[in-house]
């Protein structure tokens, strides 16, 4: 079936899913196939729910008039996806990054919400999978989309750019994370600097950070809006940026208090800012929109139990994140600290040198009780008394039986696989 033809059947259905669960009536249904299942096998289930076509690659599954059999569904589902994107023709800003992206795509999209009507990747659907279903749940009402790109190896960013086709990119930073997939840290810049060849070589504009001198050079020829808390001739000049333990940041004689714990989100909510008065968000809307975001995802969430104070950051970790985490958390005045760290995944052969080089930068922060929770953690088990390994989360869960935590201020930090959230019940 040629492209524009399933275009107009996908106007014509009520949305696009590739989860029979979530069929309903006149939804259009793509089999994918995974490593471990293959969604051809659940067509029938697909149009008995209610489904107005379903679209498969294997012509074994084929069932009716409903059914559109095709070479390959993902492929098509890409297709599509960049067609629809394309007829729309609206404003894209594609976001990528190794930390931050999410928290700055959900502050960018309420700064921008407050004047236009914004749809935005939903949760971490930023694969090749995730982004063609973002452009797809764009209709005629939508006047800025942000599609949020992910990556763990080389050519993925400029793969997703193809289908995306951003007008506007920024890149929130480059660091040490999916170090396996894309070769090392070099890998990382290389891979991620694919947006910007993509803007260059379609004229199209960047948002660069001046205080990131790797954003600054690998986006050199590109059209530039810039925002600095450093320089004063950049587009959007940031007078101050503080945390105490929530971040405030001041700019044009005017201060915005956040829900955001931790300095390194000065620079999500400064990108925030700085897209916002691009598109011509007055101040005001600006600075409600940020102080009115209140984080999830246990990402930089402070809350109470008992007597403890938490900041809650456990979606995920690398090294970099990490390192800015435990900057924050260190800097803070309270005298009553304890940090919970997990094993950061997907850094390949670097990953035993990036746990043993965190474990040794923490060892003179006596004041501070130390719970390392993972394998490579306990790889580089040390004995020291403000330093406590576990080789599992089991082997932690024992020991807090005999803990008790009161007037803390408590950080829980690692990557998602670790679910770290789980000590919250601990405590």
């Amino acid at each position: 079936m040629e492209i524009e033809k399933l275009h107009q059947l996908f106007l014509e259905s009520s949305f696009i899913t590739t989860d029979t669960r979530k069929v309903e009536k006149n939804a259009l249904f793509f089999a994918l196939k995974g490593e471990r299942f293959d969604a051809n096998t659940f067509a029938k289930e697909a149009i008995e729910k209610g489904a107005c076509y379903v679209v498969i690659d294997n012509k074994d599954f084929f069932i009716n008039e409903k059914t559109i059999l095709v070479d390959n569904t993902l492929t098509t589902l890409q297709e599509l996806a960049k067609y629809h994107r394309t007829f729309l023709a609206i404003p894209i800003i594609g976001l990528t990054g190794s930390n931050g992206k999410t928290t700055s795509k959900e502050l960018i999209n309420a700064v921008l919400s407050q004047k236009f009507k914004v749809k935005a990747t939903v949760g971490n659907l930023n694969n090749h999978i995730g982004v063609p279903l973002t452009l797809l749940t764009f209709d005629e009402t939508t006047e800025i989309g942000i599609v949020e790109l992910g990556a763990n190896h080389q050519k993925e960013i400029e793969f997703l750019c193809e289908i995306a086709q951003p007008d506007f990119g920024y890149i929130t930073n480059f660091g040490k994370a999916h170090l396996e997939g894309f070769g090392g840290f070099e890998g990382v810049i290389t891979g991620k600097s694919e947006m910007y060849h993509f803007l260059k070589n379609n004229k199209k504009t960047v948002f660069v950070n001046l205080d990131d001198t790797i954003q600054v050079d690998k986006s050199q020829s590109i059209t530039p809006y810039t925002f600095s808390a450093k320089d004063k001739k950049a587009d959007v000049y940031i007078t101050e940026i503080k945390a105490n333990p929530f971040v405030t940041i001041t700019y044009n004689d005017q201060s915005i208090q956040s829900q955001l714990v931790g300095i390194y989100n000065g620079t999500n909510i400064s990108a925030a800012i700085t897209m916002g008065h691009y598109f011509g968000v007055p101040d005001l809307l600006i600075q409600q929109a940020i102080e009115n975001y209140n984080p999830t995802n246990n990402r930089s969430q402070l809350s109470t139990k008992g007597s403890n104070h938490l900041i809650l950051d456990a979606y995920n970790a690398n090294p970099s994140s990490m390192g800015v985490a435990l900057q924050n958390f260190i800097k803070l005045p309270e005298s009553n600290k304890v940090a919970f760290l997990g094993d950061m995944f997907e850094l390949g052969v670097e990953s035993l040198k990036e746990h043993t080089f965190l474990v040794e930068s923490l060892k003179d922060e006596v004041h501070i009780q130390f719970y390392f929770i993972g394998l490579e953690f306990y790889k580089t088990k040390t004995e020291l008394a403000h330093f406590n390994f576990f080789e599992t989360f089991e082997d932690l869960k024992e020991a807090l039986e005999h803990c008790k935590f009161e007037n803390n201020y408590i950080l829980i930090k690692g990557s998602r696989g670790m679910a770290l959230e789980r000590i919250i019940d601990l405590l």
